[in-house]
């Protein structure tokens, strides 16, 4: 008799996110989740074509930082196609978008909350002194560089606006 055994790697530091997400692939495969399975194939259909986008060789690998900008970028698309699909009354497609986003969502860290982004904001405002409307541009600047990645745009942009009304 002849026991299988199926062997999952779990993810471990040493291994970069890229190589993470490219080896989803096979565990997408196996558990025969097409959904996932597509969006890891378009994940990695990505990552190569900014490797080209930025001259590198289609096998080198993205950084962590660049993984993620990629990811984001995935999701932002993501958003913006339900968004059009709900508009147009294409219920069914803005669904299947919906249910790649949470597939992607799950390779981005945990974005702050809209009071914990409010907070840093006008501790911010009051650090920088500003204290003039004419002023939120260099407000939003400062906490988009200090939260790049930890938050959402349009909740740091919700935050900076109620600061001045």
């Amino acid at each position: 008799m002849v026991v299988l055994i199926h062997y999952t790697p779990s993810i471990t530091a040493t291994m970069s996110l890229h190589q993470q997400i490219k080896g989803e692939i096979k565990t997408a495969m196996l558990a025969k989740d097409t959904a996932k399975l597509n969006v890891v194939r378009g994940m990695v259909a990505a990552f190569m074509n900014e490797l080209v986008a930025k001259t590198r060789k289609p096998q080198d690998e993205l950084t962590d930082e660049e993984t993620l900008a990629v990811i984001r970028r995935l999701v932002k698309q993501r958003k913006d196609s339900i968004e059009q699909f709900t508009a147009g009354h294409r219920a069914d497609l803005a669904e299947a978008e919906a249910g790649e986003l949470k597939i992607l969502e799950v390779y981005l860290p945990k974005m702050m909350n809209l009071d914990e982004v409010q907070k840093i904001a006008a501790t911010k405002k009051t650090e920088l002194g500003i204290t003039d409307k004419k002023d939120i541009g260099k407000l939003m600047s400062a906490i988009m560089k200090d939260l790049k990645g930890k938050a959402d745009g349009s909740d740091v942009k919700a935050s900076v606006e109620s600061l001045f009304n």
